[in-house]
């Protein structure tokens, strides 16, 4: 509920703004102002090497990123983004950003899934060309019952990044270029998959579809940096103990454990993508309150 009272303040301030002299309106930008600074600078963020899912796996944080701990994660995800609350494990962010700020450009969702293991071996014969007419149909399956539930369309536009299966190293990512209905600005959704002997991580890049450039020059050097620890890793498979997932690499990209889950946890999914355009109503809300530099001159 605070998000909820938070964003009513600022929609209040919008209305009645317009009429309040210069002055008060300095005044409504200064508070404004230290309010997004106290939450920015609520944040502990990490560096270096930690552990995640109680020693499960580790990363060591990429050069120019820094990690968002799992019970911070969550209250950005849900209490300031507006997501259904989620078993977030962290978040990694670029360095000079903070999630309500101003540059905000992309965050990476770190989860894990207990799927189990991924056998590995359809990867050598999927056509993704195939694969993506495949996606685009169970899309515009889910769009009739969003329709039908009262939810914009989310239409699949096509590969952003063609999947690529790292078969030594048991690493998988792929792109979509998404469009959610009524909007101008397609988005990007990077996920990266890691895959260990009972499940699998998920690092989700998610933000406008002008980061990929930005986000497919640093994706190597996150994937080098996620990695299951000793006991956990792909090689650690015991057939006699471990579960093996009913899927395989073509049901992982396309997201055939979601279907098992039922439709709702699709939805679900596709929040997370939302969630970005959250954050970035801040600057929204502070353009329209207070106008552009050029405005004020203007003016």
């Amino acid at each position: 509920m605070k998000k909820i009272f938070f964003f009513l303040i600022i929609v209040f301030i919008a209305n009645i703004s317009f009429s309040q002299e210069s002055e008060s309106e300095e005044i409504l930008k200064e508070i404004y102002q230290k309010k997004l600074d106290s939450i920015n600078n609520s944040f502990n963020y990490e560096t270096g090497k930690v552990l995640i899912q109680d020693g499960l796996a580790e990363i060591n944080i990429p050069e120019g990123y820094k990690f968002l701990n799992a019970k911070q994660s969550k209250y950005v995800m849900s209490d300031l983004w507006g997501n259904p609350p989620s078993e977030v494990l962290g978040m990694l962010f670029p360095k000079d950003t903070h999630p309500i700020s101003d540059n905000f450009t992309y965050a990476v969702e770190i989860t894990y899934s207990d799927e189990g293991y991924i056998d590995d071996e359809d990867a050598k014969d999927i056509n993704y060309d195939d694969l993506l007419s495949e996606m685009k149909g169970d899309a515009e399956t889910g769009n009739k019952e969003r329709k039908k539930l009262g939810y914009p369309t989310i239409d699949l536009v096509g590969w952003a990044s063609k999947p690529f299966y790292d078969q030594s190293n048991k690493k998988l990512h792929w792109a979509k270029e998404l469009n959610f209905e009524g909007d101008s600005i397609n988005t990007l959704n990077y996920n990266i998959r890691v895959l260990g002997k009972t499940g699998f991580l998920n690092l989700n890049a998610i933000g406008n579809m002008d980061v990929l450039p930005i986000f497919k020059n640093d994706v190597n050097e996150i994937l080098n940096s996620v990695s299951f620890t000793d006991g956990n890793t792909y090689a650690d498979f015991n057939p006699d103990v471990d579960k093996v997932a009913a899927y395989g690499i073509g049901g992982l990209i396309a997201g055939k454990l979601l279907a098992k889950a039922g439709f709702f946890a699709l939805i679900l999914k596709f929040w997370k993508v939302i969630a970005i355009a959250v954050a970035g109503a801040f600057s929204l809300f502070k353009n329209k309150i207070f106008g552009t530099k050029s405005e004020e001159k203007d003016a």
